[in-house]
């Protein structure tokens, strides 16, 4: 079994910490998987046009860049850590309003797929990709901050577009997905290294990105509370029984 963080950000958006140090913070603490999860910004609103403007989203135009340094850091880690890192982005649909704005995760995609289409068509577009949609943070994140309820009140349209639903963004479990009966997956969305501190996934599986997608989709994994694996061996993980029982139970 392995630790995995499915949700961070590098300084190419919002994140504080250039791609090869949040590479080493993971490798470094006995992660087996990350992925790193830049936002990409729809550009039809003021708010997505000032991420733009504030260099907080990644574009067409930086994206092939993006991706390519992605890749050379998954090498990297791979033979110094034997630790994946898997490619992804954050599409970011931003309103003033929270019960307007949504987040999803692409994860295993190394292609762009344009943040103004519908929710249902992005879902569909990353998984034909091969890819996971994941809905991020959809329900209050209990913290001060801007919140994203858009794919939540649309839980039952969108059921089948999602392949998980965040049941933790960071250090708290959010109760109304862990009771929903939704597909489950848990990371920090870290944007600092304190935030490591958070709930993460633990996978039971090979250690190779299509492994790791097959399992998140047929839902064989566990979660864990994780404060910081340099305090305790990185084997040491601190299950919760109730949670391991039931990620098990939904398998």
């Amino acid at each position: 079994m392995f630790l995995a963080d499915f949700h961070t950000h590098t300084n190419l958006s919002d994140g504080k910490i250039p791609m090869r140090e949040l590479v080493d913070l993971y490798g470094e603490r006995g992660f087996g998987a990350m992925a790193i999860t830049d936002h990409v910004c729809e550009t039809r609103t003021i708010v997505g046009k000032a991420a733009r403007f504030l260099g907080h989203t990644l574009t067409e135009e930086t994206f092939p860049a993006y991706i390519a340094q992605v890749k050379a850091e998954a090498d990297r880690a791979w033979h110094k850590y034997q630790m994946l890192v898997i490619p992804g982005f954050e599409i970011s649909l931003n309103s003033p309003l929270n019960h307007r704005s949504a987040h999803m995760l692409a994860l295993g995609v190394e292609e762009w797929v344009n943040p103004n289409h519908d929710i249902p068509v992005m879902c569909r577009e990353i998984r034909a990709k091969g890819g996971l949609a994941i809905a991020a943070h959809p329900v209050s994140t209990r913290k001060w901050e801007k919140q994203t309820y858009l794919l939540w009140d649309r839980r039952e349209e969108l059921r089948e577009e999602f392949d998980a639903w965040e049941v933790a963004s960071g250090p708290f479990i959010f109760d109304e997905v862990l009771n929903s009966g939704l597909p489950m997956i848990a990371s920090s969305d870290l944007h600092h290294p304190k935030q490591m501190k958070s709930w993460k996934t633990v996978l039971h599986c090979d250690r190779n990105i299509p492994a790791v997608l097959s399992a998140i989709r047929r839902q064989e994994i566990s979660f864990s509370f994780y404060a910081d694996a340099r305090l305790t061996a990185p084997s040491a993980f601190s299950f919760s029984p109730i949670r391991r029982a039931l990620a098990y139970a939904r398998s």
